[in-house]
């Protein structure tokens, strides 16, 4: 199904959780929309969104490479449709030790979250200074405020997502292209699950709704803000993780991501 002629929207990582939610904002608020993820079901989730209404081309593509990016890239070109919004979601975590962990699963966690989202960004991003308008939407984390023992290399390219939001902000400030970091606390996905982080405490806590994440971080967005936590104990977490040592922060890590650590408490 073709993007009609509206304003555009592209949703990464948009086949479940905060990804999803944000094109069924996007959505209801009038975008067509363009959707990707690595997976089949960002076809189902398409039919789900048409059900509301919504325009929607929906294309599997593996955005941690190259070819995957240039694919959503030709997509937008295909439609002629300028990119009105690009919420920049995609992403995978990665629970137990370090060197434990298998080093394709390491560099799949690099190239997911850091490597093809910056690739992505830089091309439409591009597009949207040529256009002179334009607003981003990097889907960073308050774990990028922690030293992630057990989830090591995540909160370590989250933290890079983080601080590179608020540098690619400060670089367009003189355009009329927005960038916010939405940063959201644990939220019920499945992405504890694919981390392998289901017997750990953070595996097992209450966490936020997805939908209310989204809603927060797309708001956030339109209104031109730089950054956002979502949720009041996330915030809190935030500004106590500002102030704390790195050690102790790191010490704190362990006890809600080593493996197990959901039958000692």
């Amino acid at each position: 199904m073709p993007i009609g002629m509206g304003k555009l929207a592209i949703v990464t990582g948009a086949s479940s959780g905060i990804g999803l939610e944000l094109a069924r904002v996007a959505g209801r608020e009038g975008y067509d929309l363009l959707i990707a993820a690595d997976e089949e079901a960002i076809h189902t989730a398409a039919e789900d969104l048409r059900a509301s209404g919504a325009t929607v081309t929906s294309i599997m593509a593996d955005l941690l490479t190259s070819a995957g990016v240039a694919q959503l890239v030709d997509q937008i070109a295909a439609n002629r449709a300028e990119p009105e919004l690009l919420m920049a979601n995609a992403g995978c975590g990665l629970g137990h030790a370090f060197l434990d962990q298998d080093i394709v699963d390491v560099r799949h966690v690099i190239d997911t979250n850091v490597t093809g989202t910056l690739e992505l960004l830089h091309a439409v991003g591009g597009m949207m200074r040529a256009q002179r308008h334009g607003r981003i939407l990097i889907t960073g984390s308050i774990a990028g405020f922690m030293p992630g023992s057990f989830q090591a290399v995540y909160n370590a390219s989250k933290a890079f997502l983080n601080s590179f939001s608020f540098a690619l902000r400060e670089e367009l400030k003189d355009t009329s292209v927005t960038v916010t970091c939405l940063m959201p606390g644990a939220t019920e996905t499945r992405f504890f699950e694919r981390a392998g982080l289901l017997d750990t405490n953070i595996g097992q806590s209450e966490k936020d709704d997805p939908a209310d994440v989204a809603e927060t971080g797309f708001r956030a967005m339109m209104n031109g803000e730089g950054d956002i936590v979502s949720g009041v104990k996330n915030k809190l977490q935030a500004a106590i993780a500002n102030v704390t040592p790195s050690g102790v922060l790191a010490s704190a890590h362990r006890n809600m991501a080593e493996p197990g650590s959901s039958r000692k408490s």
